[in-house]
């Protein structure tokens, strides 16, 4: 399987150009079989999908594309499953919709949740829909033999995309994106007219990359990462990312050992989700002391309608000790907490 690589700006741009180069193909499909259809008759019925765990910039995507976003139930591990896909697709083709397009997340912002992709590709690959990978966070992980097995069923994906100035230690903006057919990309996207028109453009020396995005210019974003791969090496990235995933299952082990809290989502790579045992509003009160305090920022998320703290592992510089620091101060709050909640119990009762 031949992927192509354009780098775009952000995970935000990669989704919208996926979506906008699927919207384009499936309109031209469908003309070229029924000459007389509109392209407004067709942008009436598209419609994408994505898992509810989905970014909210693939709900941005389908919002400047006009064309509408159907969030998939995910299941009890928040991953987007066959069967609910499935069942959305058939309601929506009695309707006389036309599924079009599917992003899939490797890695959710909210849990770092995982999608199916040997369960959503071949339906993809049946129904003629695109597939798009969205592993803006976990992609970096993939450079780590150990964390491959989470991309099983990439070979059904039309479009995969991933951040290095997420995990890979390169300055923001950097978001790598392969496209499987090229022709996809530049179909939708080029124009050429003559104050644009250079000597080359038709020999096949050169990529012109402005019909591979949405801006003609473009950051000359290859040399930073160059930098940073002949600095730190395969070797020594993997070792950064492995680091990471260690301090974050340190920190689960550490929650899991008082009794007070509880793991609310399951712990793969960098990122920990936990609360404390209670009520939301209890929560939302801990995570306005964390945060005041301002020696550690948390930045939560609804799980179902648990309201969520989420510890990540990102700092270049972090190490088991400043893990172990957070905690005693999550724990101190917590605790201050509970006492001045207990406090004003009996306070009521008296």
């Amino acid at each position: 399987m031949s992927f192509h690589v354009p780098r775009q700006g952000s995970a935000s741009e990669a989704t919208l150009v996926a979506l906008l180069a699927a919207r384009t193909k499936v309109t031209r499909r469908l003309q070229a079989a029924s000459p007389g259809l509109t392209q407004a008759a067709v942008m009436g019925k598209l419609v994408a999908y994505a898992s509810d765990q989905a970014h909210s910039s693939v709900e941005r995507a389908g919002l400047i594309g006009g064309v509408k976003l159907r969030a998939i139930p995910s299941d009890g591990k928040f991953t987007m499953r066959a069967s609910a896909l499935q069942e959305a697709l058939e309601r929506d083709k009695a309707a006389g919709l036309i599924p079009f397009f599917v992003v899939a997340t490797l890695g959710t912002t909210s849990c770092c949740s995982f999608d199916s992709l040997l369960e959503v590709g071949p339906i993809c690959h049946k129904e003629d829909m695109w597939l798009h990978v969205d592993a803006a966070y976990a992609g970096s992980a993939f450079i780590c033999p150990e964390f491959r097995h989470l991309l099983n069923g990439v070979e059904f994906a039309d479009s995969f995309n991933f951040n290095p100035h997420k995990w890979l230690l390169v300055n923001f903006d950097c978001s790598a994106m392969w496209v499987k057919k090229r022709t996809d990309l530049t179909g939708a996207f080029k124009l050429d007219p003559v104050y644009l028109k250079h000597n080359h453009q038709d020999s096949g020396l050169i990529t012109d990359y402005r019909h591979w995005q949405l801006p003609l210019g473009r950051r000359f974003r290859s040399l930073k990462m160059w930098f940073v791969f002949r600095m730190y090496g395969v070797k020594g990235l993997q070792a950064y990312i492995r680091k990471h995933v260690q301090l974050s299952h340190e920190f689960e082990a550490l929650v899991r050992q008082d009794p007070r809290f509880e793991i609310c989502a399951e712990v793969t790579l960098g990122l920990v989700c936990f609360r404390l045992k209670g009520s939301n509003t209890l929560n939302e009160a801990l995570l306005e002391r964390i945060n005041s305090t301002k020696k550690i920022h948390l930045v939560p998320c609804h799980l179902r309608d648990q309201f969520v703290l989420r510890f990540a592992i990102c700092s270049r510089t972090v190490e088991s000790a400043h893990v172990q620091l957070a905690w005693e101060h999550i724990r101190g709050l917590a605790a201050g907490l509970l006492r001045a909640q207990e406090e004003e119990k009996a306070e009521m009762k008296s």
